[in-house]
């Protein structure tokens, strides 16, 4: 098995490896001219800042959650084990902190300096364009697979070989990681969502409604600062909360093989770590593939790349539960113990590999196609040429109120074909999985079918981080004053990116769904719960608290957009105000002011938010208990799914019915029906980019941080 348990480790380092070749490609090439090259630095020079500031609130509180968790085990336990298992976990956590953190720096750096190389590449067409900024995301997209996959195969075989534990017990060991990878994401996400919107919504109301310029216009003062929190929110954040997403529905379903060792070996716990290897290599070849043709759309293209790996991961999802799946005859343990020593129940008889493997090959598949459904249905919400955004659009001409009551009826409109998606998916992956006979295979079911939905996340991080790097270059062009030529390429990659990150955020409330449902099996097998049972009054009021905690946590973090861009207008106003020249060319605008208000807003308003997020269950599991946990775990999880897909729905609805418009329809640019839609935009700016993102992050924190105190709750 030694081969199996060092394969993602070495393919994770190959993957960092080879995403050298892609950031060497991005590097090299050029730079542009000096005034794009001066956009850039400000662009990069405020994103470090923030950053820099950032992480160093986010390192302190991990530091005292890391010492918090350590004691909290120590003191509690019953014997002297406590403390060792708490600097376990403890450990774990701080280590799940630091790679995520670093995948969000990481993310960042590349961005800022992805986004002046696609500026400069739009010069030569939009092939080039394409390409440019399609493989800085990807450098992004390898790192933040490729740290997960290190950090979570590093532990394991540092647990396995350096702590002499037993292969099925590693598992549960490793949890803290993932409660790490949540814990950063969640203030990752929330601060740079916070500092995107508030300067993206500023610089709209004062910009383009009051003042009247164009989107990106050098003359608006919080130009730069809406640029910079593209990469500090769309990419810094994103990426920590992608990170995190593998990283706990990886543990998830380890942990859910654990029952599965009597028939499978440790094939069964190292499933998902072979499998998100392999999709990491299919994620590149898919990448490689996308070109934009002659008279193709850069969204075609696009689309090519994915089913190019779909296709190739289910074909690696059909052979590695063939090879991994099936009934083991003479399995057994590491160091040579015979697994019916360790499980006295065990029996190897009736039990068909052929079929069994297969069956998991199906409720893996049902994962790929969950995962195609919802970048359709998102695609369909969210795209201007189908029905929802044209009807938000055609509401725009009636006035502003009417424009916000249809993209809000819109965005709870989507809510049906996503949770109709998701139960669909369960339930198949579930039967697929019960019908191998095996003991919990309708739970390892749904697992595998999680890994499947997941399989194809190299490739969608790509896509994702695609979308803020073709926004900043969009934005360099327009205010470097490039020729026209090159800002038809750039509002093309700039409309893909939109797509694409609407794409990816319905991607990630579908594979938040499945992953609640992995990890609430979890923490159910983890803390001994058999049922959850609605009728006992301390798991009602625990399933009523968790409901009630996603609504004022939207709440917590839609206000803090408003409050930080309420201070932006004013500052904005301020400068149009007292610098006259501003409007008419002969005087700069004072970049700086607004990219300091933005940072200090930001950061002020996002620790209340994850305060609330990490306090509530630790809190509801120290006074009513285990099973008031689950409760919480049950109903929070259901509502912040739908919260979160009517959140991130009716943004990109909103965003794109301006874009419509703003294309020539309806009266076009200026006209009363663009005045509302920019208002509707601005609605659904904090929804899609600050409170729906972060709820993607609260949902899996919830079930990773119970995860990982569940011993405490007992």
């Amino acid at each position: 098995m030694l081969s199996l348990e060092l394969f993602a480790p070495v393919v994770a380092l190959c993957g960092l490896l080879y995403s050298l070749v892609f950031w060497n490609a991005v590097k090299a090439a050029p730079d542009g001219t000096p005034a794009m090259q001066n956009v850039a630095k400000a662009i990069s020079t405020g994103a470090r800042a923030f950053i820099k500031r950032q992480y160093r609130t986010i390192a302190i509180l991990s530091i005292i959650v890391g010492v918090g968790m350590f004691l909290m085990y120590g003191i509690t336990a019953k014997d002297g084990s406590g403390w060792n298992h708490g600097l376990q976990v403890g450990v774990a956590f701080l280590l799940g902190c630091l790679l995520s953190g670093l995948s969000g720096i990481v993310s960042m750096v590349v961005a800022t300096k992805a986004n002046l190389k696609t500026a400069a590449s739009s010069k030569h067409g939009l092939n080039a364009a394409l390409q440019m900024s399609l493989r800085g995301g990807t450098v992004s997209a390898i790192v933040i697979t490729a740290l997960s996959l290190l950090g979570i195969s590093g532990l394991y075989l540092f647990y396995r070989f350096g702590m002499g534990n037993e292969a099925i017990e590693i598992p549960k060991l490793i949890v803290g990681y993932g409660f790490g990878a949540s814990f950063v994401a969640l203030f990752a996400q929330l601060g740079g969502g916070i500092y995107t919107k508030a300067a993206d919504v500023g610089a709209d109301l004062v910009g383009k409604i009051e003042a009247g310029i164009p989107e990106d216009d050098p003359r608006n003062p919080a130009v730069v600062a809406d640029l910079v929190g593209d990469n500090v929110g769309d990419c810094a954040g994103r990426g920590a909360d992608l990170f995190e997403s593998i990283s706990a529905e990886n543990i998830g379903a380890m942990i859910l093989g654990i029952a599965l060792v009597p028939y499978f070996g440790i094939k069964g716990i190292l499933f998902p770590l072979v499998l998100r290897s392999i999709g990491l290599v299919a994620a590149i070849i898919g990448v490689y593939t996308v070109k934009a043709k002659d008279k193709d759309s850069a969204m075609k293209a696009m689309t090519r790349g994915f089913w190019v790996t779909a296709v190739l991961t289910t074909i690696a999802l059909y052979f590695c539960s063939h090879y991994m799946l099936t009934v083991s005859s003479s399995a057994v343990v590491t160091g040579g113990t015979r697994l019916e020593n360790i499980f006295p129940e065990m029996t190897q008889n009736g039990f068909s590999s052929a079929t069994t493997s297969l069956l998991f090959f199906l409720a893996g598949l049902v994962g790929v196609l969950c995962s195609v459904a919802f970048v359709y249905i998102t695609d369909y919400y969210t795209g201007k040429d189908f029905r929802p955004v044209r009807a938000i659009a055609k509401a725009s001409t009636t006035g502003h109120a009417t424009n916000i009551i249809s993209g809000t009826a819109i965005g709870m409109e989507s809510t049906a074909l996503s949770v109709i998606t998701v139960c669909l998916a369960l339930f198949f992956s579930y039967w697929f999985g019960s019908q191998t006979g095996l003991p919990t295979g309708g739970l390892y079911g749904t697992a595998v079918a999680t890994m499947g939905m997941l399989a194809v996340v190299g490739y969608v991080l790509a896509m994702d981080m695609f979308g803020p790097i073709t926004d900043n270059a969009g934005g360099i062009v327009e205010m470097s004053k490039a020729p026209e030529d090159m800002r038809l390429v750039t509002d093309e990659l700039d409309a893909t990116g939109n797509t694409t990150k609407a794409l990816t955020k319905g991607y990630a409330v579908g594979s938040a769904a499945l992953a609640a449902f992995l990890l609430f099996s979890a923490y159910m097998e983890e803390a001994h719960v058999t049922a959850v049972d609605l009728s006992n009054v301390h798991v009602f009021v625990g399933a009523f608290l968790g409901a009630m905690v996603v609504f004022f946590f939207t709440s917590l973090t839609i206000r803090a957009v408003g409050k930080a861009a309420g201070v932006i207008v004013e500052e904005v106003r301020r400068q149009f105000r007292e610098k006259k020249g501003i409007m008419a060319g002969t005087e700069e605008p004072d970049y700086a002011a607004a990219v300091d208000i933005a940072t200090k807003s930001a950061l002020k308003e996002m620790i209340l938010p994850g305060v609330v997020a990490v306090a509530a269950p630790i809190v509801i599991g120290l006074l009513l208990g285990k099973e008031a946990v689950a409760g919480l775990l049950m109903v929070g999880t259901i509502v912040g799914v739908l919260m979160a897909c009517y959140l991130n729905n009716a943004g990109g609805a909103w965003d794109n019915a301006k874009k419509y418009i703003e294309s020539g329809a309806l009266g076009g640019k200026r006209s009363p029906a663009h005045q509302a839609a920019v208002t509707g935009d601005t609605v659904g700016d904090p929804f899609k980019d600050t409170a729906g993102p972060s709820l993607h992050v609260l949902i899996k924190l919830f079930s990773t941080l119970t995860l990982a105190l569940a011993t405490l709750f007992m």
